[in-house]
Parts: structure tokens; C-alpha cells; sequence
């Protein structure tokens, strides 16, 4: 595989922490993640199964929790929107071994198509930056046209077309 990463700089986009309100009217929260471990297990054992891809996230409250501490490790950026004090989506940059980091958003249903995950990745865009992040990339499957065109939107294009599912990169410097 040999991943191409665009010439243009994504961006720019403002760092958590930051409020809006959704397209359905609830005012949302994104900040960096606070150690609220113990609700963002919630927030995904509340997740449908309809929306899980690639395998994740995991089912069953032992799996999240193993899969949750691998994401939320010291080298990982990790970002939470939250409505009310409860997370309602998670959106993280995990370093690969070529330098480079995957990203990875999860946003409940009820909440999806509000304008939750643009905000949230364009959030976890700019704490990466911050981070001193210079490239991101990530897979999503082909048939998830709502997902592609979000990526697409906040910076992302195709890097690998070669496989299964489509892969995209974004530069962040």
C-alpha cells in the first residue's frame, strides 16, 4: 500500500474546548477527554449495532473497557462531545507505527446528522495539530456515503483505493 497524502493543509479549525448547538437544538460540548472513563463505557454500551463498523466499537462492557484504556493511553489524542455532562460521541487519533496516526469517531445515533461529528472532528483535527500531528488517516467503508462526504468536508481525501474499504488521508502541517 502506499498511502498519498494531500498537498493542502486541512483546516484550520478551532481546539477544544469549544460549544454549539446541534442541528436538532441541543447544545453540545467538545473538549479534550476529562478521564470520564467510566461514562464513556456508557456511552457505548448505549451504542446500536447497526452502527458499529470494522468491528468496532466492541460489544459487551469487558471489551469496551480493554478496547477504551488501548485508546485513551498517553499517546493518543482524544476528544468527547458531550450533551447534558453525558458523552454523546468520541473521536480519537491513534499513533500507527510509520508515524503517522488513525483517526476514529464514534457519535450515537440520536445524535448523527446534527452537525455532532463534523464539530467533533474538526475539534480532534485541531488538538492533533496542536499535538504537533502532521498526518491522519483512516478507513471507512465504501457503501457509507454520509461518512465520506463528512470526511471529504473537513479535509480528507482519498489515499488507497486499492482495497476493500476506502482509505483517506488528511495533512494537518
Amino acid at each position: 500500500m502506499s498511502r498519498r497524502y494531500p498537498d493542502s493543509v486541512a483546516g484550520p479549525y478551532e481546539p477544544p474546548p469549544k460549544t454549539f448547538t446541534d442541528a436538532h437544538g441541543h447544545r453540545i460540548r467538545v473538549e479534550h477527554y476529562d478521564g470520564e472513563f467510566d461514562a464513556l463505557v456508557e456511552m457505548y454500551l448505549q451504542f446500536d449495532p447497526e452502527d458499529r463498523a470494522q468491528g468496532i466499537p466492541p460489544t459487551g462492557e469487558d471489551r469496551i473497557r480493554t478496547w477504551l484504556e488501548t485508546l485513551l493511553n498517553d499517546g493518543c489524542v482524544n476528544v468527547v462531545a458531550k450533551h447534558d455532562d453525558g458523552p454523546v460521541g468520541h473521536a480519537t487519533l491513534v499513533p500507527d507505527d510509520d508515524g503517522t496516526y488513525e483517526l476514529a469517531i464514534f457519535v450515537l445515533r440520536e445524535y448523527q446528522g446534527a452537525g455532532v461529528g463534523t464539530e467533533l472532528i474538526k475539534s480532534l483535527l485541531a488538538a492533533g495539530r496542536e499535538s504537533g500531528i502532521e498526518t491522519v488517516w483512516l478507513t471507512v467503508e465504501r457503501w457509507n456515503n454520509a461518512a465520506i462526504a463528512l470526511y471529504k468536508n473537513v479535509g480528507f481525501e482519498p489515499s488507497d483505493t486499492n482495497s476493500f474499504e476506502l482509505e483517506m488521508a488528511a495533512r494537518l502541517e
